[in-house]
This record gives structure tokens, sequence and C-alpha cells, in this order.
């Protein structure tokens, strides 16, 4: 049976082919996958295809992609806010940045012991967490789209929220 092209299967194809053969092919390859992918996770189809691709066993994928926090194989929302809960950033404060940015984005369940993020019913916005940025003498830190903020308090938190509610940007 031919193999049907869609849009994303195209930009998945060209994103392999431009890592086949180099070094650290396969978390640029799943890198940029979840970049283009346009709810940025990683789906068991993406890492089955880089896997085959890339001639990597699919155990190792898939170890490399639930291994490092920056890697989602859940679909995340429009924004992604990762908050740092490092001990730093957690003695200045990050919880409080956590529940604050859980409460304004509606997202009543979430379990930071069980998991390290939750989406809104709206999928305006993720939720997530890390145990460190490594910019602790900055905390606490969090991030906004890839963007890092320092010495975040709750008044730039909610004031940047409100922001991106309006369609602005970070």
């Amino acid at each position: 049976m031919p193999k049907v092209a869609n849009a994303k299967t195209q930009s998945l194809d060209s994103i392999i082919e431009s890592w086949k053969g180099k070094n650290g092919s396969l978390l640029g390859a799943l890198e940029h996958a979840q970049q283009n992918d346009p709810k940025k996770h990683l789906s068991e189809a993406t890492l089955r295809e880089i896997s085959k691709r890339l001639n990597v066993p699919l155990s190792q994928v898939y170890s490399v992609a639930t291994f490092y926090s920056f890697f989602s194989l859940k679909p995340q929302g429009e924004h992604v806010v990762v908050v740092c809960r490092g001990t730093a950033c957690h003695t200045r404060g990050s919880l409080v940045l956590l529940n604050e940015a859980l409460t304004r984005l509606g997202i009543k369940e979430f379990k930071e012991e069980e998991e390290n993020s939750a989406t809104s019913s709206d999928s305006f916005a993720t939720i997530r967490t890390v145990a460190c940025f490594g910019q602790c003498a900055l905390a606490p830190v969090i991030m906004i789209d890839g963007k890092v903020i320092s010495r975040m308090t709750i008044s730039k938190l909610v004031s940047l929220l409100e922001k991106l509610k309006k369609g602005g940007e970070i």
C-alpha cells in the first residue's frame, strides 16, 4: 500500500533526512520533530518513524524521549509555562508561582509528585515543572514559551499570563 504523504509526514521526513548520519541525530531529530508538531509533542507514530528511519531501536528512542524533560509525549497547549522546582527556586517561592499559574489558567488537576505537566481544558497553556534550570542565583526561575525569566514574582507572572491571554508574546 503506498504511503499517503501529508504536510506533517513531509515535514517529519525532511527533519529526519536532515539529521541522518550526523552526530546527535537522535536528539536533534526528536527536538525538531517536537518543535514542528502542531501540538508540540512526540506522538507514538513520530517516535516509531524516527526509530525506523534513523535505524535506532524504538526502546532507545523512547528512553531518550522520556529521559529529557524537554520532550513531551502528550499534546501541549498553545503556550508552555515551565516552573523550576529545584531547591533554590522552591525556597524562594516557586510553589506559590506554580499554584498561581495553575489557578490563573484554570488547571484543577495537577499532582506534581505523579506527573510533571498538565494542560488547560481549552489547550491554551501547559504547565510543566522541572527539577532545575541551573540558574539558582536568579531564583525563582520560570520559562514561558522558551524564554527563561528569572527573579519571578507573582505580580510579574500574572502580568505575563494576562499578556498571553490578550494575544501578546513574551
